[in-house]
């Protein structure tokens, strides 16, 4: 027999009434309920005298140009968020999954009124920052599903360095554009390996991706459709596409194989990014009226020597990381802010331009000069966004700010959280964090490893869109739902074998029934129970014969909730 409300199999909690419903989604109606009454609050402003604890005069700027915004549309922001609400966001945004249940706890208990400051400090030197945003760019430059002839492993190993060392973003940009060489012994050249196919640079459509690709990601410009016209609202005209194709035809592929006659396979199958040396003059192109146009190496204003023996990338990579504020400046600011807020100060993040002008552009403007007088210091421009006001909003919203909705299609004014959907790696790495479900029943470190893998894989997969596109969330879809609800990890997660946290929780003889509740809460959502939540929670575990399958059911609900899966 299954659940009625969530087809959940009788065998988890061992329960044979006729008509079933499980506790798991008897407390998900409840967890559903709470969260929708404490939406609906009308919440008081947040008061004009709030602070992380941080001085800093960029900051005082950000939220001197955010509140002008609300007065100037008329909308009062909302309160502050509490500590748990804060602290998640903080940790799920910089590090890439929850915080721990000690650390919620510790937070909880500290009455520094710096102590948000000091935590935004302290993931900043958490290893989980680097293996986070190593991640997120890894899968901006290659996509999850990594192409062929392309080394993850690579593309990993240089943003891993590049993050650990907070090397100045000008210098990233400047090596992935302009690298050469082996896929792992220079992991850079796997951003345009990923774009490049093989063939002749000669060919009209040759480096068409990567033309496009390193616009979007690096400059914030949408320029795809400028291959075969000019852009029907920027100011991006055909032939500047093809001033920008022309950067990238010396770059070429080389793929090799070596074959070992002894165990009849192929040893060693490598790739590496080369010069193409024969490759001078212009580039041909075919307007639409049928002419043919030539095209030679321009970027924006600077024209640049065709010969055969200049280095075009790297004359290229020099021109997009020179000047007081270049492209690459602008179009990281925006993209950051719209990874702590969930909207940029333009939507999409990386189609900027006259056409799409930013919501705030005087505070983009002075972030992306301030930027570049910090060096390019990617964790200076982290401390300025996740020590704002703004960053410090709840994500409740009341009449005063209901206009204040980008889902809607309105224009972002920040004066509270937007709720964002986690990544795949974000649900992964949290459930593991709130479960130690790789843990559970594994033996050694490697064994868990290895499942980890498999586990990632399933997440990858099912996250597919129909169209074989790569879905960067969890969004909610029947299939995704259906593997949250059952699949092996949430059953790992909610196990009491050796190593699980449920298991340490329930062995614990220094806590009592309210006790263990209130670490179920903490560790998967972080916070604790309200009072009727708790009130539910023991009344649905007294209803089991086995009390053990009364906790485990709490558990798998609170995973199951909004509440743990969407970033608020």
């Amino acid at each position: 027999m299954r659940c009625s409300t969530c087809g959940r199999s009788q065998a988890i909690a061992g329960r044979r009434p006729r008509a079933w419903l499980c506790g798991a989604a008897a407390l998900a109606m409840v967890l559903s309920v709470a969260a929708a009454s404490r939406a609906q609050e009308t919440q008081p402003a947040a008061g004009e005298a709030f602070t992380t604890g941080s001085s800093d005069a960029i900051i005082q700027f950000i939220n001197e140009r955010i509140r002008q915004g609300w007065q100037d549309n008329e909308i009062r922001p909302s309160e502050v968020a509490g500590d748990p609400e804060w602290l998640r966001r903080a940790y799920l945004d910089i590090v890439g999954h929850i915080p721990p249940a000690e650390a919620v706890e510790a937070f909880l208990g500290d009455k520094d009124k710096t102590k948000r400051s000091k935590v935004v400090e302290k993931l900043l030197d958490d290893p989980g920052y680097v293996r986070n945003w190593q991640t997120v760019w890894t899968n901006l430059a290659i996509g999850r599903g990594t192409p062929d002839r392309v080394s993850r492993v690579g593309m990993e190993k240089f943003f891993r360095e590049a993050f650990f060392k907070n090397r100045p973003w000008n210098e990233v940009v400047f090596d992935l554009v302009s690298a050469e060489g082996h896929f792992v012994e220079n992991g850079a050249v796997n951003f345009l390996l990923a774009q490049i196919e093989g063939g002749n640079p000669n060919d009209p459509e040759y480096a068409v991706t990567a033309t496009a690709k390193t616009t979007r990601l690096f400059l914030g410009l949408q320029v795809q459709c400028t291959q075969c016209h000019n852009h029907p609202f920027n100011d991006w005209k055909q032939d500047q596409f093809w001033e920008f194709n022309t950067f990238f035809r010396q770059a070429r592929r080389e793929d090799y194989q070596k074959y070992d006659p002894q165990s009849g396979r192929m040893v060693d199958d490598y790739s590496e990014l080369v010069r193409f040396n024969n490759v001078e003059g212009p580039v041909y192109y075919e307007k639409r009226s049928g002419l043919m146009q030539v095209a030679y190496p321009r970027y924006f204003d600077a024209v640049v020597d065709p010969s055969a023996d200049v280095n075009r990338r790297e004359e290229l990579a020099k021109l997009m990381t020179r000047g007081e504020q270049p492209l690459i400046a602008t179009a990281m600011v925006n993209r950051m802010w719209g990874h702590f807020f969930g909207y940029g100060f333009t939507k999409p993040v990386d189609d900027m331009g006259p056409h799409n002008p930013p919501s705030h552009p005087e505070l983009l403007d002075r972030l992306a000069s301030e930027f570049v007088k910090a060096n390019y210091d990617l964790k200076q421009l982290i401390r300025w966004i996740a020590n704002s006001e703004a960053y410090n909003l709840t994500s409740s919203f009341g009449k005063h700010n209901e206009i204040d909705n980008p889902a809607a299609g309105e224009t972002p004014l920040f004066s509270h959280m937007y709720v964002k959907s986690m990544s795949a790696e974000q649900l992964y790495d949290s459930l593991i964090v709130a479960t130690d479900a790789h843990k559970a029943g594994r033996s050694n470190w490697e064994e868990a490893q290895r499942q980890r893998q498999q586990w990632m894989q399933q997440f990858v997969i099912a996250f597919d869109t129909d169209e074989n596109d790569e879905s960067t969330t969890f969004n909610g879809t029947i299939p995704q739902a259906l593997m949250m609800m059952n699949g092996p990890l949430v059953e790992s997660a909610i196990s009491i074998n050796q190593g699980s946290y449920l298991r340490s929780v329930l062995e614990d003889p220094r806590t009592n029934a309210v006790q263990k509740v209130e670490k179920l809460y903490l560790s998967s959502i972080g916070r604790k129970p309200t009072r009727n939540e708790l009130a539910k929670a023991q009344q649905l575990i007294k209803t089991y014969s086995n009390q053990i399958e009364g906790y485990q059911d709490l558990f798998w609900a609170l995973l199951n909730s909004n509440e743990f899966i969407f970033v608020h």
